[in-house]
């Protein structure tokens, strides 16, 4: 649906499905069955400019911005990479955004052509083994050496550090607790990840999972990363407003991942249910198999709106923190939903690797934990929203 959708968002869905359309779903489960990146589509995002789209002009991009990145993402994972991609939340989202808003020249000049050309890849690590939901307290510290910082600690389900040139790395330079307030202390860095690897001081453990094997997710670990000041992202020990604007891209992103994974889902059930005939005539005739994939379908377009909304909030430096998250909650639910039903719409066969339900289905329960979980996205759509009082 178009909604007013403004003509860079629409040329950007029209790109971006023309790219698309050169990959069907047996390629995504080719490319998950052998743990495999889609290189491929990769690059013909990068040779299209489709990977550069928030980044300014003057360095490579379209000069657009998270509403078009939303709609790229939303129309990739329709196609049926589905939102086990992440290729728009790594690099764009991670990468090209936080820079655009928080890099200083250099570090834009040297970095942000080549997520444009895509010769660049990114990602985030904020997660820890005792401080996941709670980021507040993380341990990873960074502490001085000279005209340096040196990282030390760990992170968990740092997803895609085995193709990334660029690190954004979440540290303390003040611990927990004696910062005050609580958000103080936070410094944000650019770690240069194939150097730190080279050097021994930055090393990663694949995690093996369930789903979503198009790239690793891995447990990180800093063992006195040497980073040169000038690789910091904003200013040291006020970096949770930088951390905030991935943060909220994040799950804008992810919520368009969620919405475009439930079309592509919803598009192999209604296919099937039109082809497959029972008692004499097609089982989408059925009110019990039309019925749920209708409701799903109206669930679908309500998420794709929000997103797109809290994605224009975002670019026009308004509050999105509630919109980001009522899109995270709705894109996820219905992107499960809709693997779930079309699971039963195919009954047996949706258990067999020769339809990519299956595979949809794993990619999409991991939405209703990150980039956050459910409960927390509703604890704060309670406290914020409804003035509740806190729970935690």
């Amino acid at each position: 649906m178009d909604f007013d959708l403004p003509e860079t968002a629409l040329a950007v869905r029209d790109g971006v499905a023309a790219v698309a359309a050169k990959y069907d779903n047996a390629y995504w489960s080719r490319c998950e069955e052998e743990h495999r990146f889609p290189d491929e589509v990769f690059k013909d995002l990068g040779d299209g400019g489709w990977l550069g789209l928030c980044i300014p002009e003057e360095y490579g991009g379209g000069g657009q911005g998270l509403l078009e990145l939303a709609v790229a993402n939303d129309t990739l994972c329709a196609s049926g990479g589905t939102q086990g991609t992440f290729i728009y939340v790594t690099t764009p989202g991670f990468g090209a955004m936080t820079l655009v808003r928080h890099g200083s020249d250099e570090q834009k000049q040297r970095i942000l052509p080549g997520i444009a050309d895509g010769s660049i890849q990114f990602c985030f690590a904020l997660t820890e083994p005792d401080a996941g939901s709670n980021a507040i307290e993380i341990t990873t510290a960074a502490r001085r050496d000279g005209d340096d910082f040196l990282i030390k600690g760990q992170k968990v389900w740092i997803s895609n550090v085995e193709r990334a040139d660029w690190m954004v790395a979440v540290t303390r330079t003040i611990p927990a607790a004696e910062a005050s307030p609580r958000t103080a202390g936070f410094t944000l860095f650019l770690i240069d990840v194939k150097e730190a690897l080279a050097a021994g001081t930055l090393s990663y453990t694949p995690i093996p999972k369930m789903g979503s094997n198009i790239l690793y997710s891995s447990q990180v670990f800093f063992d006195d990363v040497r980073v040169p000041a000038e690789n910091v992202l904003g200013e040291v020990d006020h970096g949770f407003g930088v951390l905030w604007d991935v943060l909220n891209p994040e799950r804008i992103l992810a919520a368009a991942g969620g919405v475009g994974s439930a079309d592509a889902a919803l598009d192999v059930a209604a296919q099937y249910a039109r082809e497959r005939e029972v008692f004499g005539r097609p089982i989408g005739a059925n009110q019990a198999i039309q019925f749920p994939l209708a409701q799903i379908k109206a669930k679908t377009e309500l998420a794709r709106l929000m997103t797109y909304k809290a994605a224009w909030l975002f670019d026009n430096g308004k509050m999105c923190g509630d919109e980001a998250n009522v899109a995270k909650l709705t894109g996820a639910q219905v992107a499960w939903e809709a693997a779930d039903q079309a699971f039963q719409t195919l009954g047996g066969m949706a258990y067999s690797k020769e339809y990519p339900i299956e595979r949809m289905f794993r990619d999409a329960r991991i939405g209703k934990n990150i980039p956050v979980s459910e409960q927390l996205v509703l604890a704060h759509i309670g406290t914020s929203m409804l003035g509740l009082p806190k729970s935690y």
